[in-house]
């Protein structure tokens, strides 16, 4: 991460809402840092678990691609369902691993893993900056928009490269703004005084936070609701 990056999101940057600008800024900041680690390593280190999942690296990245993805299609259609999913059909390839629409392509390697997930990622980012503001659509956790999907699928890019990162030993620290921002549009009532990545972790079940109980279970608020 650069210095214009953290600047950029730095603790307490104000702007209005959350982009299409700040889902891609994510998405990128994700590649960037499992990029280095896929060229410092070889693909027999991604069938290690992804941190606390018990999923592997490699199995996280496509599950957080297909989540990109997902949301994405549920803003696809002009009159988005209010009542459930896409139909698409999800599968597991193995017992106990993600349920998905996509997988990549083994043959691959870990340059067409990441691949996959740099195009699901371009394809909320299209759709966030398209979508109509007034649309609405269905997820499990509320009914939203497309700055919600955008918050929704920030989070998935963050805490998952978390995770990946974990199990592969390597860096990685989000801007804090950014972080910020998404408590705030999906965590109201995360506390709102300590460390922004910190507090994130927390309110996904992955850290701790002094004074305060570890979650073992969470969810966020994806309704609408006016940005303060």
């Amino acid at each position: 991460m650069t210095t214009t990056e953290n600047a950029e999101y730095a603790e307490g940057a104000t702007a209005p809402g959350i982009t299409a600008d700040d889902l891609q800024h994510a998405v990128r900041l994700s590649l960037t840092t499992l990029r280095a680690a896929a060229a410092a390593g070889t693909t027999a280190g991604w069938d290690r678990p992804a941190g606390p999942l018990t999923w592997s690296c490699w199995e996280t990245v496509e599950h957080l691609a297909d989540d990109l993805f997902a949301y994405a299609a549920q803003l696809g259609p002009e009159t988005p369902p209010l009542d459930g999913e896409v139909p698409f059909r999800w599968e597991r390839r193995r017992e106990g691993g993600p349920a998905n629409v996509t997988f990549a392509d083994p043959a691959g390697g870990l340059p067409g893993l990441l691949q996959v997930l740099e195009a699901c990622g371009a394809m909320l980012t299209a759709m966030v900056r398209t979508t109509p503001a007034d649309r609405r659509s269905y997820h499990g956790f509320g009914i939203s928009d497309a700055e919600g999907f955008a918050a929704m699928g920030i989070v998935e890019t963050l805490v998952h490269t978390h995770d990946i990162a974990t199990g592969l030993d390597v860096a990685w620290t989000p801007p804090a703004g950014l972080c910020g921002r998404v408590l705030t549009r999906l965590f109201p009532d995360a506390p709102a005084d300590t460390d922004r990545w910190a507090t994130l972790l927390w309110a996904t079940g992955r850290g701790e936070l002094p004074g305060r109980e570890r979650l073992t279970s969470w969810r966020w608020y994806g309704e609408v609701r006016d940005t303060p």
